[in-house]
């Protein structure tokens, strides 16, 4: 089929009009803002930035009476392990995110967008600088957009690069000059949001799959896919295959057929030990539930993971399962926000256990206390950055043992002797 994001050639203003680009912005401004939340919803479109929560729902939250303004934040602080989809589909297509923003601007009734984007991405900001800068010499940002009386101004704001920004409510704290920690839960951003008004907040990804939508309908958008995870997806491939890189296709493809035909299968000498589907916060699955799974949100939860960000980490027979874990404890500890007791104490804990077991000096006991300490973590803080550590260690812990036990016997790790 035929790419809805990443298309050819599209990535100046230009060539982007040429191909159809701000046709469905124009279709969309004659259209009532309700009737553009319903062709979402009937869309199936669920949010690409990890959560997989319904797009047009959770537009429709916005309340209908809120007095004052309201704001669209897009969220292109992508700092998972693992995740650079976001940064590949501004590169390619970035009219597709201003455009997908103006729609939902006009949706929710928002004048006022914010594209909140991670601080290391250089080019992609200036990439995205002149784009917003084009749409609005040509009419499709700015006041009286297409004569339609709608007005919708966009900002690009840059990120000091902390991961927990990309959870939306410390993307709010930070974008409002705070310290970027996140915030207790009730109100919903919906509710009481950016600058304290009714917000929506959506991902890259997600936004920049509405102008097909609304130029093809939600029917349309829904066929593709599965009944329940409709749509294309970014899989972020990376790891000793022969084709890493970035690719959509429909959710709900193997991830036999995603390694195999799409990254040209596994590099020579390389066997398949271990896959993280959907970034370094998601379960890890052994090769056997892997070549076994498909690739779409209600599949990946039976196979005990998820599909969050789509950022598909591949493992092979070599790599130490010890080590990988060091090094993903190491990362979420740096980055635990301190907030939250749980979180900032579990993290740093499984971080020096790891560290002994990767040094020798372990014990078996470690190995009971790290997966303890993990699961003690889960579900007890603001927010998900604690259950982001926790998970891959009691999935590493449990499916890969052998390999924690060797450690702690002061052992050469299993995995180094083959």
């Amino acid at each position: 089929m035929e790419n809805i994001l990443l298309r050819d050639k599209v990535s100046d203003l230009e060539s982007y009009f040429a191909a159809g680009g701000y046709r469905p912005l124009k279709k969309a401004l004659a259209l009532k803002p309700a009737d553009i939340v319903e062709e979402v919803k009937k869309s199936g479109m669920r949010g690409r930035g990890g959560a997989g929560f319904p797009t047009g729902l959770k537009w429709s939250f916005i309340p209908k009476d809120a007095p004052g303004p309201r704001y669209l934040v897009c969220n292109a602080d992508e700092g998972e392990p693992g995740t650079f989809k976001d940064r590949e589909l501004i590169i390619q297509n970035p009219h597709a995110l201003i455009e997908g923003m103006a729609i939902a601007g006009y949706a929710i009734g928002a004048a006022h967008g914010y594209i909140y984007i991670r601080g290391e991405f250089t080019a992609e900001t200036e990439l995205l600088e002149k784009a917003i800068a084009a749409a609005r010499s040509k009419g499709f940002i700015g006041k009286n957009i297409l004569g339609s009386g709608f007005n919708f101004e966009l900002f690009l704001h840059r990120g000091a690069g902390a991961y927990i920004c990309g959870e939306e409510t410390a993307l709010l704290e930070s974008l409002e000059g705070f310290k970027g920690q996140p915030r207790l839960k009730p109100p919903f951003p919906a509710v009481k949001g950016l600058f304290g008004s009714p917000t929506v907040i959506n991902n890259v990804e997600t936004l920049a799959a509405v102008p097909a939508i609304i130029e093809h309908g939600g029917e349309w958008y829904a066929a593709i896919g599965t009944p329940k995870s409709t749509g294309t997806k970014l899989f972020c491939v990376s790891g000793p295959v022969n084709k890493p890189g970035v690719y959509e296709l429909p959710l709900g493809l193997t991830f036999k057929d995603l390694l195999e035909k799409s990254c040209g299968g596994m590099k020579k000498g390389k066997r398949l030990k271990a896959v993280i589907p959907g970034g370094s916060s998601t379960p890890v699955l052994t090769a056997e539930e892997a070549w076994a799974v498909k690739l779409d949100y209600e599949s990946l939860a039976m196979a005990g993971s998820m599909l969050g960000s789509g950022a598909v980490i591949v493992i092979d027979e070599s790599q130490c399962m010890v080590k990988l874990l060091q090094v993903l404890a190491r990362f979420y500890h740096h980055e635990s926000c301190g907030q939250c007791t749980p979180c900032r104490e579990g993290c740093g804990w499984i971080e020096k256990i790891l560290n002994r077991l990767e040094e020798g000096i372990g014990s078996d006991k470690d190995i009971d206390t790290l997966y303890s300490v993990a699961e003690g973590m889960m579900g007890r803080t603001i927010c998900p950055l604690s259950d982001a550590m926790a998970m891959p260690v009691m999935s590493f812990v449990k499916k890969f043992r052998s390999e924690f036990e060797a450690h702690a016997a002061g052992k050469c790790c299993p995995a180094e002797v083959k």
